[in-house]
């Protein structure tokens, strides 16, 4: 069994676009255990600037960009 760790190995994002969409699939999670089953898949791809395009299918598909100066180090 794995300790849990006090501190992650990275950066916890606070706000914006990684914050909405760790919220988003957070619920998305809990609606399927509560519904009894799911299926979602997420993709991502480095487009111009840096910027992350996040895209969540799970029936429809939410997407969310997110700078560079965001993505959790």
């Amino acid at each position: 069994m794995v300790e849990p760790q006090d501190k992650p190995p990275f950066q916890r994002a606070k706000s914006g676009q990684v914050r909405e969409a760790l919220d988003r699939l957070e619920g998305l999670v809990v609606d399927g255990l509560n519904h009894g089953f799911f299926d979602y898949s997420i993709a991502c791809e480095v487009g111009n600037g840096g910027k992350r395009q996040l895209v969540i299918r799970a029936g429809k598909s939410h997407k969310f960009t997110i700078p560079e100066h965001e993505v959790p180090r």
